[in-house]
């Protein structure tokens, strides 16, 4: 499991006496933790990967305030972070790829206006999450099915 594989690598940072990628993996452990408490669940590879997503996305709307307000070293760290958080996360899609699944979707779901965008959303999400940015899904999405 995702999970476990995270926790071990917190233990060889630990021993490693890596303190960048220490504190970034105890950052993702506790919001793992945080969401399983607040949920009483045990989550899968599916959840924790929906948490390391918003967590990438997190970071980078702080890389752009902060590139923004001229602080380019808290924006290095914070680039760093992600780094680290995208090592657990799967291969991503190519645009090909996207494109076929979308299509598929929509075809699946028998989709041809915005009112059936959470059918082919709810088709997709499971088979992509983590794997491409679901904004830039959505809007294809949103495009194909509006003309």
């Amino acid at each position: 499991m995702l999970k476990q594989r995270i926790q071990d690598d917190v233990k060889a940072a630990m021993k490693a006496k890596d303190k960048a990628r220490l504190a970034t993996l105890r950052l993702v452990t506790a919001a793992i933790k945080q969401r399983e408490v607040d949920e009483r669940i045990e989550l899968d590879d599916v959840q924790v990967l929906a948490i390391l997503e918003k967590m990438i996305k997190q970071r980078r709307d702080s890389i752009a305030q902060y590139e923004r307000a001229g602080r380019s070293e808290l924006a290095a760290q914070e680039l760093a972070e992600i780094e680290i958080i995208q090592e657990y996360m799967p291969e991503g899609l190519s645009d090909d790829e996207i494109f076929v699944m979308v299509d598929a979707a929509i075809a699946d779901a028998g989709a041809n206006s915005m009112k059936d965008m959470g059918k082919v959303m709810g088709q997709l999400k499971p088979k992509i999450q983590g794997r491409a940015d679901m904004g830039q899904v959505s809007a294809l999405v949103k495009q194909k099915l509006t003309g």
